[in-house]
């Protein structure tokens, strides 16, 4: 939780001048990298009282290359993010379907509700029918039953786990369109605590760790998606450790897409307050 903010201690007159070519990035990092995204908006919101003028504007206009990506980045609120990178992924020159995927797999029903509201804001078009015109395939299914954001929450019920696992093991062998429905109708509604047990009977009835089972049976971007939730539910921070460390060490990753992650990453640990579990998994890969 952000600690209360004296705004006039923080917005120094210092901070003008990201409205001038060659401004203090030093006093940029110094301001917007200390603070927490909360701050960073009243920051914003007392940038434009002071001087008339809007502050993500201004470092878009005055700064370059990847250390805009960053700056700019850390101005948007987390939903507003989401819905930024999200529009990008559908809409730009080719679909980024990781993208989709590390947002869609990792959020709550209410920062899916929050995600969409800010879609509609941003681009006045439903992020649903988007995702429904540009994707396709199981893929698509499986990220339409995530965008309606209903999962169930806070609810497990133990004797019903074994029978999911069973339909997750049969989904697993057969591989059929019903199968597959079924499958991912059960990873995208289930509570967490539920598929918490549900991963567990998986395990004891068919002697295999469900990604493992994912992995060998399916491939594509579906393969990708039902692992992401998986891994998702059992645990967040670790996930997003290991895309991370993917990102940054993969050679073929651009810097983009390193900020990129590391953006979508920091607003899910944000909502989820666990940046500090994130960096210990990260660090110890």
């Amino acid at each position: 939780k952000c600690s209360d903010l004296k705004i006039n201690n923080l917005l120094t007159d210092n901070l003008c001048l990201v409205s001038f070519p060659g401004c203090e990035k030093d006093v940029l990092i110094d301001i917007l990298t200390q603070r927490c995204n909360s701050q960073r908006l009243m920051i914003a919101e007392a940038y434009r009282d002071t001087y008339g003028r809007d502050l993500m504007t201004d470092l878009k206009e005055n700064l370059s290359h990847h250390f805009k990506e960053v700056m700019v980045g850390l101005m948007y609120p987390p939903a507003s993010y989401d819905a930024h990178e999200l529009w990008h992924a559908l809409k730009g020159v080719n679909t980024e379907e990781k993208c989709l995927i590390d947002i869609l797999a990792s959020r709550s029903n209410m920062e899916i509700f929050q995600m969409k509201e800010a879609y509609l804001t941003q681009y006045t078009n439903d992020l649903q029918q988007d995702i429904d015109s540009e994707t396709s395939g199981h893929f698509r299914d499986t990220l339409m039953n995530l965008a309606q954001g209903t999962r169930m929450e806070g609810y497990a019920d133990p004797s019903t786990a074994a029978q999911d696992a069973m339909i997750l093991w049969e989904a697993c062998q057969q591989k059929t369109g019903e199968h597959k429905n079924m499958l991912q109708m059960i990873l995208c509604n289930r509570s967490y605590q539920q598929l918490w047990m549900v991963f567990q009977e998986f395990q004891n009835i068919s002697g295999q760790d469900l990604v493992d089972a994912i992995n060998d049976c399916y491939d594509g971007y579906f393969q990708e998606l039902l692992v992401a939730i998986v891994l998702c539910v059992r645990d967040k921070p670790s996930y997003f450790a290991y895309r991370l460390h993917n990102a940054i060490h993969v050679s073929s990753c651009s810097s983009s897409h390193i900020i990129k992650n590391s953006f979508l990453f920091l607003f899910a640990c944000l909502l989820l307050n666990s940046y500090t579990s994130i960096c210990s998994v990260f660090e110890l890969r």
